[in-house]
């Protein structure tokens, strides 16, 4: 028999304590055998190691390779700029590097506080006498003095209870307090326990004594915090995207490289020259950009998403929630406000909808309204917006009922709530004498009603009148409604204490319900366009896990799939497949390690999965799924620290909003991978013609830079700033298997927009050449770059979309950058200074002319191609 089972006096004795507690020595003792009462932290990856992380990835090691290369040539050849440009692949490195630290740090370290849910000091015996300890003193054998409002600091068993309820949300997910005693219990599941008193849970209501029977990580807390610890993070679908996209690169940019060395070879070119300009091809082919742009666009996608209510911990969970397939939602706070709330009353006549009390319409009982006023076990605490502490149901009833009896009859007498009574009694003084107000469930309620509650008063309670209101009973809880039966008496004066529980009129019945919040039904229906599934996990009752997925939209069908976590833990994995495949499912009553097998169920077949969580037992899920988003509001420390993203304001709605600008992000990051990749071809023909047709070298290794870490860097930025194009949450999720990098884009980047821009710059260099000479020539090809890429900055805000309807979406980034092109260009090409770093010289206004109609032929041409994609997905 476990603890749970066994009577008081046994308890004490298994753990060798007693009514007075343990001595100090003894409890020296114990620490020393079981530890302090904390939860430990993870082994974390060292600081420095995180930090190298960010300089030693795939990518990063492609630009330590180029600047390696660029070095190595400047040694064989110096002041051909190759110092130069390694010299600013480092630096690329270096910052891109530590921003990305610094965000992520900044981050980590404003979630990791675990203990915080723990409470600081705790009330306990030791030595025979009460005494003020810190929380991780607590030894197992200890005596804990528990009181409303207090944090439970440990596992434990209820050795003496008065009115005690606790809220257990935070540990098994039920919104609503439960009622725990002393008595021995058959089942000894510590979740289920009734004199079971659970570490990191709150007191409602009511008093207790309480055994310490685990502390520490061998609390149910620490189990959670312990299974959260180990489930490992999968990268995200954008890491796994950039990994792909890093390799392909790379070997693109090597293997062009190769060839051309090898050709070079063939033609009898000098060695290390053929090797320098090897080395200017992988270099001019490496988009040293392309990094700081994405972690840029995925900061300015966090920022966004931080004005829309959800604080973003790691930068690549921007982008994944906007390819998420399946929400895996949890029930209370999130769909719901978190809040107990009256709907509906049923009196003799009927029923009578809570919103005519609030707009001032229609008759609710007068003793009704007296009843839930003054019959409650709550704390008054003064304050502003939280004046009440205790059951949620009772803050409720006596919030509704204050505007209409604003003074409290004193209270002279109570039989407190228990779970085995299920019900409360308090007697109050009025100007009229005694009055008894109960309320409780109703099934022990009625056999001590004699009267109901009518018009003129009361009248006797008749056959047809318990049934009339056992049939309102059943019908309030179908649609999950949590039902109170409110009765009162006039008592004789003196009362009789014996004999209060009769002769009893039954005034009321009273649905309350957590309800869902006003947005979510549409936030829901936008989901469902946007082709993403949204499961409900909740670990409250099946019934009003159903009537709340009916109300807010999710289940529609007359016979949804509900899964309780029993089920879930018997289930194989075909079966547990089978039910998730089911079009409407549910799942209820779940546990912390049910939630994670839902969601790395989901993963395993090929969906990416966002999940929702606030408590301790959501923390092992919110790390496995593809994105986990704790609440802000309600959420624990543990929660957030697991998760990838926090949602300010608890609210479904906000994700879906987030959802778009994650798909923005992603559709942003397509378009300036296209913009970097365009410009990478006019930068490679030059070097190609002078290898292998003896044409002077159009452009150096310096204006290749000037382009690559100049000119197209805040254009660049601003595709990534792009807001979410129309229609973009009409579309179903990208597939997983589905690359940023697709053959489409790198047709349309090389082989038609680089194309016009390659032919647009060697055409200006041939036109400058003669009149100008070479050094203008070299700047004449630089600039046709530039004003190429200026048309072709507002030709990649849309793959389809007509430039002319994309263009009135202002985008002050993009026209900054634009002019920030003209800016630089000038510097470069017509001051002292930018001719000497950048071996440039002025150029005449013919030529920036010349360079016109390849611009403009490059828009008709992209615009046609356009137009031939719309009517072909049309």
């Amino acid at each position: 028999m476990n603890i749970f089972q066994l009577g008081v006096e046994s308890a004490l004795e298994s753990l060798r304590s007693s009514a007075s507690g343990l001595t100090s020595t003894e409890a020296s003792r114990r620490r020393a055998e079981f530890g302090p009462n904390r939860i430990e932290r993870a082994i974390r990856t060292p600081i420095a190691v995180r930090f190298l992380r960010e300089f030693t990835h795939f990518f990063a090691v492609i630009l330590w390779l180029a600047a390696l290369l660029a070095f190595v040539a400047d040694l064989g050849e110096p002041g051909q700029g190759m110092r130069t440009l390694g010299l600013a692949i480092v630096g690329v490195i270096a910052v891109n590097g530590l921003f990305s630290f610094w965000q992520e740090y900044r981050a980590e370290e404003a979630f990791l506080a675990l203990q915080r849910l723990l409470p600081q000091e705790v009330t306990t015996l030791r030595d025979g006498a009460a005494a003020r300890i810190p929380a991780e003193a607590l030894v197992p054998g200890d005596i804990i003095f528990l009181e409303a409002g207090d944090n439970i600091s440990a596992d434990c068993r209820v050795i003496e209870a008065f009115a005690l309820r606790v809220n257990n949300a935070t540990v098994t997910g039920e919104s609503e307090p439960v009622a725990r005693n002393a008595g021995a219990v058959a089942d000894g599941d510590i979740l289920r326990s009734r004199n079971a008193l659970l570490a990191g849970t709150t007191v409602v209501s009511g008093s207790a004594r309480a055994l310490v029977m685990a502390t520490g990580m061998r609390t149910e807390f620490g189990r959670i915090a312990r299974l959260a610890q180990a489930t490992e993070e999968a990268p995200s679908p954008l890491q796994r995207e950039l990994s792909t996209l890093s390799r392909v690169i790379a070997v693109l940019a090597f293997a062009t490289g190769v060839v051309v060395f090898a050709i070079g070879e063939s033609l009898g070119i000098s060695r290390w020259a053929n090797f320098v300009f090897a080395i200017g091809i992988i270099v001019a082919n490496v988009p040293e950009g392309l990094l700081p742009t994405v972690t840029l666009a995925m900061a300015m996608g966090a920022r966004r998403m931080s004005a829309r209510n959800v604080l973003v911990r790691r930068l690549p969970s921007v982008e994944a929630l906007g390819a998420a397939t399946v929400i895996c939602t949890d029930k209370t706070g999130t769909l719901t406000e978190n809040r107990m709330a009256v709907r509906t009353l049923y009196r003799s006549g009927g029923f009578v909808d809570a919103a005519t009390l609030s707009s001032g319409s229609g008759s609710w009982p007068a003793r009704f309204l007296e009843c839930a006023r003054r019959c409650h076990d709550l704390k008054d605490t003064g304050r502003r917006g939280a004046r009440w502490l205790g059951d949620p149901m009772e803050i409720a009833l006596v919030e509704m009922a204050t505007p209409f009896v604003p003074d409290e009859a004193p209270k002279i007498d109570e039989i407190p709530f228990d779970s085995e009574r299920k019900r409360l009694f308090t007697v109050h003084r009025t100007a009229n004498g005694p009055v008894l107000y109960a309320k409780g469930a109703f099934e022990m309620l009625l056999p001590s009603c004699r009267w109901v509650a009518d018009a003129a008063g009361r009248r006797p309670l008749t056959r047809q009148d318990a049934e009339a209101f056992t049939q309102a009973q059943s019908s309030m809880a179908q649609k999950g409604l949590r039902v109170l039966a409110l009765v009162h008496r006039d008592l004789p004066e003196p009362y009789d204490p014996a004999r209060l529980e009769e002769d009893l009129v039954l005034d009321a019945l009273v649905g309350l319900e957590d309800p869902p919040r006003p947005e979510v039904p549409a936030a829901i229906e936008r989901c469902r366009l946007a082709g993403i599934r949204v499961v409900m996990v909740t670990g409250d009752h099946p019934q009003t896990a159903v009537a709340i997925g009916r109300e807010i939209g999710l289940l529609s069908g007359s016979d949804p799939l509900v899964v309780t976590g029993d089920q879930v833990r018997r289930m194989s994995d075909a079966q547990m497949w089978a039910a998730l495949e089911a079009p409407e499912v549910l799942f209820a009553r779940v546990g912390a390690d049910q939630k994670l097998r839902i969601v790395t169920t989901l993963q395993r077949h090929h969906s990416i999965v966002a999940a929702t969580g606030d408590g301790v037992n959501d923390a092992p899920a919110l790390r496995a799924a593809d994105i986990g988003i704790a609440m802000g509001v309600s959420g624990t420390d543990v929660a957030r620290q697991a998760a990838d993203m926090v949602l300010l304001d608890d609210n479904f709605a906000s994700i879906v909003r987030a959802v778009e600008e994650g798909r923005a992000v992603y559709d942003n990051i397509r378009k300036f991978l296209t913009y970097i990749l365009t410009s990478n071809v006019p930068e490679l023909v030059p070097y190609l013609a002078f290898a292998f047709f003896n044409v002077p070298l159009a452009l150096t290794i310096l204006q290749i830079l000037a382009v690559d870490l100049g000119t197209d860097m805040v254009p660049a930025l601003g595709l990534g700033a792009e807001k979410a194009e129309p229609g973009v949450m009409d579309r179903p999720p990208r597939p997983r298997d589905n690359r940023v990098l697709t053959p489409a884009l790198l047709a349309r980047a090389y082989l038609f927009l680089g194309g016009f821009e390659a032919v647009a710059a060697m055409a200006a260099f041939f036109f400058v050449l003669p009149g100008e000479g070479y050094v203008a020539a070299t700047a004449a090809c630089l600039g046709a770059i530039v004003v190429m890429q200026m048309v072709n900055v507002h030709l990649c805000r849309s793959d389809r979309e007509s430039v002319f309807k994309s263009a009135r979406r202002w985008n002050a980034l993009i026209m900054a950058g634009m002019a920030i092109e003209v800016v630089l260009m000038l510097l470069i090409v017509y001051t002292p200074a930018g001719n000497t770093v950048f071996g440039t010289a002025p150029i005449s206004a013919h030529a920036w002319l010349f360079m016109l109609p390849f611009a403009a032929t490059m828009l008709v041409a992209e615009e046609l191609r356009k137009g031939v994609v719309r009517a072909v997905v049309q």
